[in-house]
């Protein structure tokens, strides 16, 4: 009879939750908090309960993409970044596929109670979130194989979370949430296009078609440049056009951060030179989403 695996240690569980990703989850939530603070309905247990749902169903679909790629062959010895702990043997799939369903548990539970607060839609976003992030990499045709990961992100991270982040506070999606919701997402998608570029030769190798192996390089990068200044300039245009509240537009000043970013990934960067800016651009996304919950906040109702 084989004997079991060891329980991993929890360095290990960091690495398989993939810290710096989780500011994806959370930003829209932040952001859907600070909306509801300017039309003050806001509600710090509602808050708390969606960030610990948001960053739970992020380290679910994380660890789950862990376990479909290692099965899939998709994470070999030489791929740059993070250890991927189930192509490494740190974490079986068991293992892993055990912390994806507590993880996605403890996200029911905290849906159970928002949508005692804010009605049943809340289920029916929690569930179609769910599929969505098993689908990724997961099923018998992962849509992130098929170029399809980033509208997943965009729709996902950036107008269902922001949406939703705002609508669990007083069962209302006011036009700002939608509006900042195409930002955030924006930049969501911009750290998975930066990835993916960093990623072209192992994906390619392994038959994982993502939009960047199916668009080449020379092409991701003209879409990451885009994503960015998207992401960056559009809460100060719609500050502007008055259609979100006009302290969102103290994000502006990030747009300079993310030129420098677009011109490192022009300049022809490969490998481990593009960790960096794959870091940069979750820290891009994390300095729009505070400066957009300052500006909100320090200008007031």
């Amino acid at each position: 009879m084989p004997s079991a695996s060891p329980a991993p240690g929890i360095a290990t569980w960091v690495t398989a939750s993939r810290p710096p990703t989780l500011l994806a989850g959370a930003v829209p939530v932040v952001v859907g908090g600070a909306l509801a603070y300017h039309d003050d309905v806001f509600r710090v247990d509602v808050f708390l309960v969606t960030l610990l749902a948001a960053v739970c169903i992020q380290i679910a679909t994380n660890i789950a993409n862990d376990a479909s790629d290692a099965k899939r062959g998709a994470d070999p010895p030489d791929r740059l970044g993070p250890d991927r702990v189930v192509a490494t043997g740190l974490v079986s799939s068991r293992q892993a596929w055990t912390a994806v369903w507590l993880m996605f548990g403890i996200a029911a539970i905290c849906g159970i109670y928002l949508a005692f607060q804010a009605g049943v839609v809340i289920i029916a976003i929690g569930v179609i979130s769910i599929i969505a992030a098993l689908g990724y990499t997961g099923g018998p045709r992962p849509y992130g194989y098929a170029g399809l990961g980033e509208v997943f992100v965009f729709l996902f991270f950036g107008v269902v979370a922001t949406v939703g982040s705002r609508f669990v506070h007083d069962s209302t999606a006011p036009a700002d949430a939608w509006w900042l919701s195409l930002p955030i997402g924006l930049l969501a998608t911009a750290i998975l296009v930066a990835n993916n570029i960093r990623d072209i030769p192992t994906d390619e190798a392994a038959n994982k078609r993502t939009l960047a192996v199916r668009m080449g390089r020379d092409r991701s990068e003209w879409l990451y440049a885009a994503l960015m200044l998207g992401g960056t300039v559009l809460p100060g245009a719609e500050a502007i056009a008055g259609v979100v509240p006009a302290g969102a537009a103290a994000s502006i000043v990030t747009v300079v951060g993310a030129w420098r970013l677009m011109r490192q990934v022009r300049s022809g960067a490969t490998g481990k030179d593009l960790i960096p800016v794959l870091q940069g651009t979750a820290q891009t996304q994390l300095a729009v989403g505070l400066l957009i919950v300052i500006g909100i906040v320090v200008a007031g109702r």
